[in-house]
């Protein structure tokens, strides 16, 4: 079965984030972790280009590139998304408010 691995906190063994660009972070509703949400990743023109499901703790992941970002989450409370700037390779941590 094809799918997004399991989504953490923790990056996976082998990560190089002098050489990877890792957006990661939490999905939150009314401040605390939205288990289940749909996390989309969106590229710089708007075009839909990953999704993965957020963990029980709201944790979501994407491997992208430099650049700019939309990172959009969907929940049963609601909506939310925020743009995140990828200046280079390294790990770019956000929130997501769903409400």
């Amino acid at each position: 079965m094809c799918g997004a691995p399991d989504q953490t906190d923790e990056l996976p063994p082998g990560t190089d984030l002098s050489r990877h660009t890792v957006l990661t972070g939490k999905v939150l509703s009314g401040g605390e972790p939205a288990s289940g949400a749909f996390v989309r990743l969106l590229d710089g023109s708007g075009e839909f280009t990953a999704e993965v499901v957020a963990s029980a703790s709201g944790d979501f992941r994407f491997f992208a590139g430099p650049g700019e970002w939309t990172v959009r989450a969907l929940h049963r409370s609601g909506s939310g998304e925020i743009a995140v700037a990828a200046a280079g390779s390294g790990r770019y941590e956000t929130e997501v408010a769903v409400g």
